[in-house]
Formats: structure tokens, C-alpha cells, sequence
């Protein structure tokens, strides 16, 4: 992971748009994603919009993603 970024306005720039899944609920148990500056791909929490945001280069996430897809963290979150 490279960084935590403080944000101002739940935001990271006036251009950032902030995206969660739409297979969240309304329960408020969401991850929010957005494009950064150089490339990097920012997550916050969906709950604490004013709060730190994760940031990730392109490669990190594209490594995340990969893993995402080949199931390698299917086992995490479960009873």
C-alpha cells in the first residue's frame, strides 16, 4: 500500500468522483474508489467521507484486482 491521504470535503481534488459497488446496501458497509492524480486510485471508507483515504499506484491495484478475481480473498468476511 503506498499511503494514507487526509482529505478535505471527503474529497481529494474538486474532480474526484467517488464510486461505491452496486451490490452495496444501504447499511453503510461500503469502500469507495476513485481515480487520483498520477494514475493512483484512492479507497475511503463510505461512512467517514471526511476521512483518510488509502491510496494505491496503478500497479498495487491492478494486483489487488487480480487477486479479486482469482478468489483469493473469497474467505475473508465470513462466519
Amino acid at each position: 500500500m503506498n499511503s494514507t491521504m487526509p482529505v478535505s470535503n471527503g474529497r481529494r481534488g474538486s474532480d474526484s468522483r467517488w464510486i461505491k459497488s452496486s451490490l452495496s446496501f444501504s447499511n453503510g458497509n461500503c469502500v469507495e474508489v476513485s481515480s487520483l492524480p498520477g494514475g493512483h486510485v484512492g479507497v475511503r471508507d463510505s461512512k467517514d467521507s471526511h476521512g483518510p483515504v488509502l491510496s494505491f499506484t496503478p500497479g498495487e491495484w491492478d494486483a489487488f484486482l487480480g487477486g479479486v478475481r482469482n478468489g483469493e480473498f473469497d474467505t475473508f468476511g465470513t462466519i
